[in-house]
């Protein structure tokens, strides 16, 4: 019952996210560590504020000192980018963080890192799989997580005044200071609020934060920061005169934002915002990476630098990737994950909030008058999606049209190709675009388009859902 997906192993409290099932997943990811020489060696162990993460993390620490490994243990709740940031840091070979990200409240789940802080790939968490298939829970070894910390084979450590720093030191404090920025701040309920408003007040901004006690029903919505999830915020930066209003996903890693009018910025607007402000203003150079599902946009702001963009699939495991071979500047997705050159390998929606400012500091005017100014220079495309729940049954009925009999409704615009690398992705002659994949965290099909026109684009989801029954 243990399956990896693009953001780790999540599922449903209590059904399969259970003790049993952590035990075994730590169990397995011992096995594998032993295979790999590993023995006795440190990983680092996280956990956001969902129901049972403390209990989780605590229950993963057990079988990792039980199979003869140390244990680096962060010792509260803390972003998903502190995890990450730490395992880079130690140079450690794994760490863990109990989180579901975005999902749901009912969600829980696990993620795994690789040395650097980067997000386990397909081959690791494939290993992992396979050890777990091998292991019968009954020889499981675990030591009481207390008698553990007593032996010194657990220590309980908060790096995040280091992982702090390290945002500090990698932007322009001093610009940010001299803007006197007013920020609004909504960690919805998640783990995002002490190092957005430490970084924020660093920079002598004056903040206002919602939504920030603990909540493990995240106020009854999803702990994602989209537009329907953060009418309060921009309610709120608007009556209240901000410059901007920041969010952050349960786990932190992603960003979401508000304009000083109080319209939601759509993550695919700050990942090209952020990368062109990269190649104009601190003048770097290099490539970008989006997945199959984020806006084009980007392509142009690359090309027009002499610069390439490339596609990869979603999960930020395989942006992350591309980016370490193509020494990419900066690679996103459409959800509000993003990584910057020079920091952690993975998303942190915390690092990118810090980068925003600076861009506002620096550039000197109201976001939506540098959005305009970038559209202005390279065209404006019209992005949509859609997400439509499903029962597993459905799912398997769905997967064999569309990748064993590889049907497909017909559009009225010429296809240039289709891939099938991810989901089945058309890409027509006017290089617009439409995508139809299977979400790998949440019982969802999923659709993305875009192309000059609201209309058009709405038009290639409402033609694919209609072909599937949807």
């Amino acid at each position: 019952m243990i399956h990896f997906g693009t953001g780790g192993w999540r599922a449903v409290i209590a059904d399969d996210f259970t003790k049993d099932n952590i035990r075994l997943l730590t169990a397995g990811l011992c096995s594998l560590m032993t295979k790999e020489g590993l023995s006795g060696s440190e990983v680092c162990v996280g956990y956001d504020r969902r129901f049972l993460s403390k209990e989780s993390a605590h229950w993963i620490a057990e079988v990792l000192t039980g199979g003869g490994f140390h244990v680096y243990m962060v010792n509260r709740s803390s972003p998903t980018p502190l995890i990450m940031y730490t395992v880079r840091k130690r140079d450690l070979a794994y760490g863990m963080c109990v989180t579901a990200s975005h999902n749901p409240a009912i969600y829980n789940g696990i993620k795994v890192f690789t040395r650097g802080g980067r997000d386990a790939d397909r081959e690791v968490t494939l290993k992992i799989e396979e050890e777990i298939a091998k292991i019968d829970p009954k020889t499981i070894c675990s030591i009481p997580y207390d008698e553990a910390l007593a032996k010194g084979l657990i220590r309980e450590e908060n790096p995040l005044n280091g992982y702090i720093d390290s945002i500090l030191n990698s932007v322009d404090v001093e610009k940010i200071k001299d803007a006197h920025l007013r920020v609004a701040i909504d960690p919805m309920y998640g783990v995002g609020q002490q190092s957005l408003q430490t970084i924020l007040m660093t920079c002598r901004c004056d903040v206002d934060a919602l939504h920030v006690q603990h909540d493990t029903l995240f106020g009854g919505h999803m702990p994602a920061p989209d537009a329907k999830a953060l009418v309060q915020l921009s309610n709120y930066v608007v009556e209240d005169h901000c410059d901007v209003g920041i969010a952050t996903d349960g786990d932190a890693d992603r960003l979401g934002a508000i304009d000083e009018k109080g319209r939601y910025v759509h993550p695919n607007a700050m990942l090209v915002l952020l990368y062109d402000y990269l190649l104009e203003y601190r003048h770097w150079e290099g490539p970008c990476v989006r997945n199959n599902s984020t806006t084009t946009l980007l392509d142009r702001v690359a090309k027009a630098h002499g610069q390439v963009c490339y596609e990869v699939p979603v999960g930020f495991k395989w942006v992350s990737a591309k980016m370490a071979e193509k020494n990419a500047i900066i690679g996103g997705e459409s959800s509000g994950g993003m990584a910057i050159r020079g920091h952690i390998s993975g998303k942190d929606g915390i690092y990118a909030a810090a980068l925003l400012l600076e861009m506002l500091a620096v550039v000197g005017k109201p976001l939506s008058v540098i959005y305009d100014d970038l559209l202005d220079r390279y065209g404006h495309l019209a992005y949509g999606d859609a997400a439509i729940p499903m029962t597993v049954e459905r799912k398997e009925e769905l997967k064999k049209v569309l990748f064993e009999r590889k049907l497909l409704p017909k559009f009225d615009k010429a296809i240039d190709h289709i891939s099938y690398e991810d989901g089945v992705k058309l890409y027509f002659a006017d290089e617009s675009w439409v995508i139809c994949r299977f979400s790998g965290t949440e019982p969802l099909v999923r659709f993305a388009a875009e192309s000059e026109s609201q209309e058009v684009t709405d038009g290639y989801i409402n033609t694919f859902r209609k072909f599937l029954g949807l």
